[in-house]
């Protein structure tokens, strides 16, 4: 009995010290990027910061289709790799894989120089190039993160993380005040501040590596493994893309890069940090949630983890009801604090992106679940549905109602996303007794 109260109490004293680094990180993340959306949008207009964040959508492209899936294979087969004492296997699998992915991306990049090229708008060349540039250095960040989060260095992940959104915006702002208002100067800035963190992030993860060669390299293995868990992720990959990227682009065409500038600030403000938010419970749970299904073969083991991803959800509803009610009675007061005054015209709608930033984080969590479970095949249908309807909604909401439609759509989108995310889980525990039997260990 001492012996358990012993272990219960260091997995508390270990749980404790892990959660303050990542709110710590958290936190540095959203405040660095509240301070950097004054300090740009008091540097760059609306039209200005509307060509950015056009811009900023091919990095999220990249993202989505490429180093995303690829990330999130990487932290799920982590735990398994170091169980099997294969962890120099693994590492040489996720090495191989990432040089393929860049590879493609420089074939995207060069093919879409000449499209631009083709269809004669040549300005968007340099900002286009500097944005493929950023999402490579910014995918490479993402998977060493990842696996340093699924190793549980979460005081390294925290420094990291808020070292990249205070640099990020910091050198931009000074580019800009040196070299003129530029939208392509920012996404310099971004490019620089992300090489910087990686130079450090280079430093912390050769401890990870192991000094001693094993005999068991399976590294041909873990590649097939990470592949097939990860290429449901890309899948769907191209069309999440299309449905965060549509909002811009919807206004961008139906209205003005005026429009698409206000929006930005509108969803940097409210969808964004609610995202952040939830996202510290994400970042805490999955290395947990991984090690605790192993395999997923244990129905146990899987109730359990059942169990706990709804004490989180439930969490981060209310998290989301109570910012959407403050939101509502201080908007004016948030918008006057963190962007210059051309940007006010929109803060009315600060609380619904709040509403729609956090109902969508609550069903990424449910997400997370079905992926502790290597069920990330189940979630393609769905995901691909909840985006094109997504697309449809936003190019429909910007045409009839400017940026309160793309609002409105944001808010359906993520309430569609929520409740496809819980009928995949349910049918998931149906199969498995773990819904069931996950009732059972929650009392």
């Amino acid at each position: 009995m001492i012996n358990i109260k012993l272990l219960q109490s260091k997995r508390t004293r270990r749980l404790f010290k892990e959660s303050f680094w990542i709110v710590l990180g958290q936190t540095m993340v959203v405040v660095g990027s509240l301070v950097g959306v004054r300090l740009i949008t008091e540097l760059l207009n609306p039209s200005e910061y509307g060509e950015l964040a056009l811009g900023m959508t091919v990095a999220v492209l990249v993202n989505q289709v490429v180093f995303g899936p690829l990330s999130n294979g990487a932290i799920r087969f982590y735990a398994p790799a170091q169980e099997k004492g294969d962890l120099r296997g693994y590492l040489n699998a996720v090495h191989w894989l990432a040089l393929s992915v860049i590879g493609f991306i420089v074939f995207l990049l060069l093919f879409t120089v000449v499209g631009l090229l083709i269809s004669e708008q040549t300005e968007w060349i340099a900002i286009t190039t500097v944005a493929f540039v950023f999402a490579v250095f910014s995918g490479y960040n993402s998977i060493l993160n990842g696996i340093q989060n699924a190793a549980r260095q979460r005081s390294i992940v925290a420094l990291h993380q808020g070292m990249a959104s205070w640099a990020r915006f910091l050198i931009a702002a000074g580019l800009l005040m040196w070299l003129g208002a530029s939208s392509t100067l920012v996404m310099i800035g971004y490019l620089m501040a992300i090489i910087l963190v990686i130079g450090s992030q280079y430093v912390f993860f050769r401890k990870i590596i192991p000094e001693k060669v094993l005999e068991v390299n399976n590294g041909k293995k873990w590649r097939e493994q990470i592949w097939k868990y990860s290429w449901p992720f890309a899948s769907w990959g191209i069309f999440t893309w299309a449905q965060l990227a549509s909002d811009r682009w919807a206004l961008g065409i139906f209205a003005t890069t005026q429009s698409v500038g206000l929006y930005s600030v509108l969803f940097q403000l409210g969808y964004y940090p609610m995202s952040l938010g939830t996202g510290m419970a994400v970042q805490l749970m999955a290395p947990i949630f991984y090690q605790r299904v192993g395999d997923a073969s244990d129905k146990g083991r899987n109730a359990r983890v059942n169990a706990l991803s709804w004490h989180l959800i439930w969490l981060a509803l209310g998290v989301t009801c109570s910012a959407f009610m403050v939101a509502l009675l201080l908007h004016t007061k948030i918008f006057q604090i963190f962007v210059a005054k051309e940007y006010m015209p929109v803060s009315h709608l600060l609380p619904w992106m709040l509403l729609s930033g956090g109902v969508f984080a609550s069903g990424q969590i449910i997400s997370l679940y079905i992926t502790s479970q290597m069920k990330t095949q189940e979630m393609v249908v769905g995901k691909i549905a909840t985006a094109s309807l997504g697309v449809i909604l936003n190019f429909i909401g910007a045409y009839l109602f400017d940026i309160t439609g793309v609002v409105v759509s944001s808010v359906i989108f993520s309430i569609m996303f929520f409740f496809w995310m819980i009928a995949i889980s349910k049918k998931i525990n149906t199969v498995s007794g773990a819904g069931l039997r996950g009732k059972k260990y929650a009392r």
